[in-house]
């Protein structure tokens, strides 16, 4: 039997992949991350699977019930918001499934710095503006970032930045950044992305922290910095261009 690792999406219940949808149908054991799953989403089990609710458990409880459910001979499906490839806590529980001899698969999901680009309706590598995207978060009640992984020292680059478990550190982050993007520097702040209370504060380094304070946002949203939220009047990408010889492309399948 398998431990499935399912991303679930930022939110929306119909933003599970396919494959995520088809898989949590047919574990008997599904545990969740209460305050972020839609309960639309749970509706996808199986009649009768067995649902933990993971907001109260330790990282030990949590494996222990996924161990359990391999031994009894049931597949389980352990959901993650957004994807797991990004502050999932994965990493330290397919470490222990291997260290018990438990299989275990991944299945990717739609990250929410994806979906919340795509709320404001921006692409985040914009031609001669921006073509790089740091994905990063502050200390706050966490473990320590390692050396060298800094807000300034990724800022000196002028990269967009989406800053991930971070807004209710939202004058630190507009401190460090300040130096390097200017206070007329974009930023946008997207609440809880694809959720019905889905809010969008757009300003600069120079006025979000007030708006972010004002708005009482102070947990579960994306902080994206950089020109590339306003940018206008940038060339075309070489990519679809008229003058791009295609004689030499190979064919479509």
């Amino acid at each position: 039997m398998t431990v499935h690792f399912i991303g679930a999406g930022p939110g929306a219940a119909d933003l599970i992949t396919v494959r995520g949808r088809d898989l949590l149908a047919r574990c008997e054991v599904c545990l969740y991350p209460g305050s972020l799953t839609p309960k639309d989403l749970l509706a996808h089990c199986p009649d009768g699977a067995r649902l933990v609710d993971t907001a109260g458990l330790s990282l030990d409880e949590i494996v222990a019930e996924l161990v359990a459910a391999h031994e009894k001979g049931l597949d389980a499906a352990r959901l993650c918001s957004g994807d797991p490839s990004l502050y999932s806590a994965v990493a330290e529980q397919v470490r222990r499934l291997d260290a018990a001899g438990v299989p275990y698969a991944i299945t990717p999901g739609v990250p929410a710095f994806a979906a919340a680009a795509a709320v404001l309706g921006r692409e985040l590598t914009v031609p001669t503006v921006g073509q790089s995207l740091v994905i990063t978060r502050v200390r706050a009640r966490s473990t320590p970032m390692p050396p060298g992984e800094n807000l300034a020292t990724f800022a000196a680059s002028g990269a967009t930045m989406a800053l991930h478990l971070a807004v209710n550190r939202i004058e630190q982050v507009v401190s460090e950044l300040l130096p390097h993007y200017g206070e007329d520097c974009p930023v946008a702040v997207v609440f809880r992305a694809t959720h019905d209370e889905e809010r969008v504060l757009r300003g600069t380094l120079g006025v979000i922290a007030g708006q972010v304070r004002e708005a009482g946002v102070d947990r579960a949203a994306m902080i994206f910095v950089g020109r590339v939220l306003a940018a206008d009047g940038f060339p075309d990408s070489f990519l679809y261009s008229a003058d791009r010889d295609r004689s030499k492309m190979p064919p479509s399948f």
